[in-house]
């Protein structure tokens, strides 16, 4: 597999990292079935999809890149579903999230 096509897998292990997150809060402690259900596949799926990526990129950069974006996805989540509004310092943190992000995936170096 490709570069390219392990970092759209990789993308979709996010959507459904972010998925599980935001049907874990919905679950309520896992009592209600449907988002606890959503919730165990969507997980299983990020799984799945994120061994798939660590076949052509370094689990270290995988997982980095897979953590820093379910962060900051999750973070819409909750802004979005929840209204859960970010303070300044909250803000200044994904940031760093997101240049962290971006130095391990472009002037990080590690052999496969």
């Amino acid at each position: 597999m490709g570069n390219i096509t392990a970092y759209i897998i990789l993308i979709i292990a996010v959507v459904l990292g972010t998925a599980a997150n935001g049907f874990a809060k919905s679950a309520q402690g896992f009592t209600l079935i449907i988002p606890s259900i959503i919730t165990a596949i969507t997980i299983v799926g990020c799984m799945f999809a994120l061994s798939l990526v660590m076949k052509s990129i370094p689990v270290g950069i995988t997982y980095a890149s897979f953590a820093g974006l379910c962060i900051i996805a999750t973070s819409l989540v909750g802004l979005i579903k929840f209204n859960q509004v970010p303070n300044l310092y909250v803000i200044i943190g994904l940031g760093l999230i997101v240049a962290g992000v971006l130095m391990v995936n472009l002037l990080g170096k590690t052999n496969t």
